[in-house]
C-alpha cells in the first residue's frame, strides 16, 4: 500500500503538494498565530491575508457577525500593503514555513493587480498567485471584477502579461452564471480557478433595528454555503479544464472528498479556521481513515 504521504499527495499547476489542504486567504493571516499552535508544515500550503498596492485599515467596526451555520464577515481587505507584506512578512514566514506559499492578491483597478502580482511573483516563497476578482472595480462604476467575464479576462490577461508563475482566479459566487466567467478566466491565460468566496448577506440588531454590521452587508460563510460552493466547484470543473480550488463551508476530511469527487484538485479550508485553529491538522490527520472507509487508495485518483 502507498504510504500516507504517498496517498495524499497532489500536483497543484505543476508544484507537489503533500496534501490537497490549504487554509483559505483571511482566515489564516500570515500563519504566524496557527504556527504557534502546531506545525503548519502539515498543510498543503497555505493562501496568506489578501494583499493590496497600498495598506488598508478595513472597514469600520462591528465587522464579524455570527449566523446559523456560519459567520458574516466584512473585514475590507485589512493589510499593511504590498511593499510590507515583502520586506517583513514574507521573511517572518520563511522561518516557521519551509513550502512554497500562495499569494492572494486584491486590487481596485487592472493597474493595481498588475503591480502587486508583478512584485509578489518575483518572491522565492510565493508558488502561486491567487489573484480576487470579487474587488469592486474602481473604474468600472464600483462594479466587481468577478461579476463581469470581460472584466475578469481583462485582469487574468494583465496579471498573466507581467507574471511566471501559475496564476489561479479566484470567483465570487454572487453572479448568475459562474461558468461563463471561469471560462473567460481559462480563454485569458488563467493556470486555474478557485471557488466560492463568500455569498453576499445580512442581519438585523432587532434590539436597535439596525443590520448587525456597520458595512450592512458582509460576506456569508461557513457549513452554511458547502451545498451552494460545491455545486458551483462541479459546474466549473465540468467547463473548464484547468485545476480548479475548491472551497466554501469545508469543515471535516469527508467535506474535502466530497469537494474532489466535484472536480477539485485541492481544497481550502476558510472559516474552520477561526472556530477551531486546529480545523486543518484535524482534516489532514483524518484524511486516510475517511479514505479508507470509501475505499479511495490515493487523493490523485479521486478528482471528479
Amino acid at each position: 500500500m502507498a504510504s500516507v504521504e504517498n496517498r495524499l499527495a497532489i500536483n497543484l499547476c505543476g508544484i507537489e503538494l503533500d496534501n490537497a489542504v490549504i487554509p483559505a486567504s483571511g482566515t489564516f493571516g500570515y500563519g504566524r498565530e496557527f504556527a504557534e499552535v502546531y506545525d503548519i508544515n502539515i498543510l498543503g500550503t497555505f493562501s496568506f491575508k489578501g494583499t493590496t498596492k497600498e495598506p488598508r485599515l478595513g472597514n469600520p467596526t462591528p465587522r464579524i457577525a455570527e449566523t446559523p451555520c456560519g459567520m458574516l464577515n466584512a473585514v475590507g481587505l485589512q493589510n499593511p500593503g504590498v511593499d510590507k507584506v515583502i520586506a517583513e512578512e514574507l521573511p517572518a514566514m520563511a522561518k516557521f514555513f519551509h513550502k512554497p506559499v500562495m499569494a492572494n492578491v486584491s486590487g481596485f483597478s487592472v493597474e493595481d493587480y498588475v503591480y502587486t502580482c508583478e512584485k509578489l511573483d518575483k518572491e522565492t516563497q510565493v508558488g502561486w498567485l491567487e489573484v480576487n476578482i470579487s474587488c469592486p472595480n474602481v473604474h468600472g462604476g464600483g462594479m466587481s471584477f468577478g461579476t463581469d467575464p470581460e472584466a475578469a479576462a481583462e485582469v487574468t490577461c494583465a496579471v498573466k502579461a507581467v507574471t511566471t508563475k501559475p496564476v489561479i482566479v479566484k470567483l465570487s459566487p454572487n453572479v448568475t452564471d459562474i461558468v461563463e466567467i471561469a471560462k473567460a478566466c481559462e480563454a485569458a491565460g488563467a493556470d486555474g480557478i478557485s471557488l466560492i468566496n463568500t455569498l453576499l448577506g445580512m442581519r438585523i440588531d432587532l434590539k436597535t433595528r439596525k443590520p448587525i454590521l456597520a458595512n450592512t452587508t458582509g460576506g456569508l460563510s461557513g457549513p452554511a454555503v458547502f451545498p451552494v460552493a460545491l455545486r458551483m466547484v462541479y459546474q466549473v470543473a465540468q467547463a473548464v479544464s484547468v485545476p480548479v480550488v475548491g472551497m466554501g463551508g469545508v469543515t471535516t476530511a469527508e467535506d474535502v472528498l466530497e469537494m474532489m469527487m466535484a472536480g477539485a484538485t485541492a481544497v481550502e479550508v476558510g472559516a474552520a479556521n477561526l472556530v477551531d485553529p486546529l480545523a486543518c491538522k484535524r482534516i489532514i490527520e483524518a484524511l486516510p481513515a475517511a479514505m479508507d472507509k470509501y475505499g479511495i487508495k490515493t487523493l490523485k485518483e479521486l478528482k471528479g
